[in-house]
């Protein structure tokens, strides 16, 4: 190995090209499917759809969920499509604290499990966020709908 090297910073995460965006149908099977583990459950949730950049296409709502959770689903479906990763990642991230703790300056990253990527064919075209249980409930919804498409 050269010097130069030695020196190289590691490489970052392998993140999925965007695809088409998608499209209002799909986004439905995807709330179906992170509703699914919810009812069975009986927990409240609210799940946000968002295209590739992050727009809301689709959002719903059960009844009895504590409204903040409205903003929070947006906030992590959001963060899941701009940063290409689900939110876990920056939640782990900034856990670890040190250098970590940068995610707190990222813009729009929420640190928050929920957040999930949508990728169809190897294509980001869209992303969800769950919110309205603990952090842990909401992944487990947030995967089930993200796992719908694919």
């Amino acid at each position: 190995m050269s010097a130069s090297e030695d020196t190289r910073p590691a490489a970052g995460p392998k993140l999925p090209p965007y695809g088409p965006a998608i499209t209002l149908a799909q986004a439905k099977n995807v709330a179906a499917a992170a509703l699914a583990p919810a009812q069975a459950n009986g927990w409240t949730m609210v799940i946000a759809i968002v295209d590739t950049g992050g727009n809301l296409v689709y959002l719903e709502k059960m009844d009895q969920t504590q409204t903040g959770s409205v903003v929070v689903a947006q906030d992590k479906a959001r963060s899941a499509a701009l940063f290409k990763r689900p939110t876990k990642v920056f939640q782990e991230r900034l856990a670890r604290g040190g250098d970590g703790l940068l995610v707190l300056r990222l813009r729009g990253a929420m640190p928050v499990e929920g957040g999930v990527p949508i990728v169809v064919e190897g294509k980001l075209i869209g992303a969800l966020g769950v919110s309205g249980g603990s952090s842990a409930e909401d992944e487990v919804c947030a995967e089930a709908g993200a796992a719908a498409l694919g």
